[in-house]
């Protein structure tokens, strides 16, 4: 495990930052971190880290960082996983949370592998390979999507931190498959500008970490501000446990892990209310026909992906192509349903300060099951889809933080709340972590 702490305790034991990074570069060229990487930055990560050997400052002056294959970097074409944009023009500029980076003094080392398109839950990648999930080492898992890479590269100590992006639960997925923290802020803290967009109406950017401190420390640079942060004590707070949806067909290990992470919150002085929360059983209607996802992803993306969409994973092309010829009436009354939608969530939310929930209902499925066909994988998909999606439906903000106990394959524990409670949600999510001690 590598942290932000851990890395500033040995610069202040005598090593440096240069010999930190230089050994995170050289990990990341085993085996384990086949198919994590797209591009690697040495020289830069490298010279970043000299610079805070020097006295450099900044938030994270030379710690090791990735960043997703969806953000730009200048003088660089993003492929976004895929192969069919190899030909379009490089970046003219950083993207905004990329030069933010630099900013803070981060050691940039790589930019991370992907779901194509950042359409996807499961973490396949066709073109650059799969990621294998680094939490068991006996059996070859799948990290979780999109933003695969970026957790496998905190997974395997490559990195602090894995910045990826979060449309339906692109960090929290990875980060709740891997044993690892998540944290999706609202959208409009963390600009967009200069990623390759999914959907514009549900993307935001986010880190994964191995805390939820690291996180903050994260967010604080992405989002230009740190948050207001409340005492992150649990005595006094008012939990929602919605009791529908999010509960159905979890796996035995979810769940087990799940009421024991309730009872451990209950413990620790938190109030948790059994609430109904039937709105997020809506959702799926609401969102027809297609998709915000499908129907954003199709206009931004369309016209490159028919023309050439025999070297477009087909799994990705099928979900993409239900956003193919839907009407502008349709589309504006997606957004119409959404936002009385969110209104009347946010009503039924009044009062608690989170609400909790499995952040997904199974483990890590096998590599090899999700590849057998084309059901299997479609399947997994949903489910690991559907319970992170409500917190960007809502425009919330949400922390998958892990619940599981040693030995038992990871599960993630949701933390999240309506749009910008991200203060407050931070407050319990430091409190959870501590209590069901992580």
């Amino acid at each position: 495990m590598i942290t932000i702490d851990s890395v500033r305790e040995r610069v202040a034991q005598g090593e440096t930052n240069e010999a930190i990074v230089a050994e995170v570069l050289q990990r990341g060229q085993e085996p384990a971190a086949a198919h994590v990487f797209t591009a690697t930055y040495a020289e830069e990560a490298l010279a970043a880290a000299r610079a805070a050997d020097s006295g450099s400052g900044g938030a994270l002056a030379g710690l090791p960082v990735t960043i997703k294959d969806l953000f730009d970097v200048a003088g660089e074409t993003t492929l976004s996983g895929s192969i069919v944009r190899k030909d379009l023009p490089p970046a003219e500029a950083d993207a905004v949370v990329v030069a933010r980076l630099r900013e803070a003094g981060a050691a940039i080392t790589g930019r991370t592998n992907m779901v194509e398109y950042a359409l996807g839950g499961v973490g396949q990648n066709p073109h650059y390979g799969t990621p294998r999930n680094p939490a068991d080492p006996a059996v070859a898992r799948v990290a979780g999507g999109s933003s695969s890479g970026a957790a496998v590269s905190v997974g395997l100590g490559l990195a602090v931190a894995g910045v990826g992006s979060d449309t339906a639960g692109s960090v929290r997925i990875p980060a709740a498959l891997c044993g690892l923290v998540g944290f999706k802020p609202t959208q409009r803290r963390v600009p967009l500008t200069g990623g390759v967009e999914l959907s514009r109406s549900l993307d935001s950017v986010g880190p994964i970490t191995n805390s939820v401190a690291d996180c903050l420390a994260l967010d604080a640079v992405l989002a230009d501000e740190p948050l207001p942060m409340t005492s992150g004590s649990l005595s006094g707070v008012r939990l929602a446990a919605p009791q529908t949806f999010v509960l159905d067909d979890l796996e035995p290990a979810v769940a087990a892990a799940y009421e024991r992470a309730l009872r451990t919150l209950s413990d620790a002085g938190a109030t948790i209310e059994e609430v109904p929360l039937t709105q997020f059983g809506k959702i799926a209607e609401i969102n027809q026909p297609s998709g915000l996802s499908p129907i954003e992803c199709w206009a931004a993306h369309g016209e490159l992906v028919n023309a050439r969409v025999a070297d477009v994973d087909p799994l990705v092309s099928q979900r993409m192509r239900l956003g193919d010829g839907i009407s502008v009436a349709d589309y504006l009354a997606i957004h119409d349903r959404r936002a009385r939608w969110i209104e009347e969530t946010e009503r039924a939310l009044e009062g608690f300060d989170a609400f909790l929930c499995p952040t997904v209902p199974i483990v890590a499925p096998e590599i090899a099951a999700v590849e057998a066909s084309e059901e299997a994988y479609f399947t997994a998909n949903r489910l690991l889809l559907r319970n992170p999606f409500v917190v960007n439906w809502l425009d919330g903000c949400g922390f998958s933080v892990p619940c599981h106990v040693e030995g038992e394959l990871p599960v993630g524990l949701m933390i999240a709340g309506p749009r910008m409670s991200d203060a407050r949600v931070a407050g319990v999510a430091l409190a959870a972590e501590a209590a069901l001690g992580r």
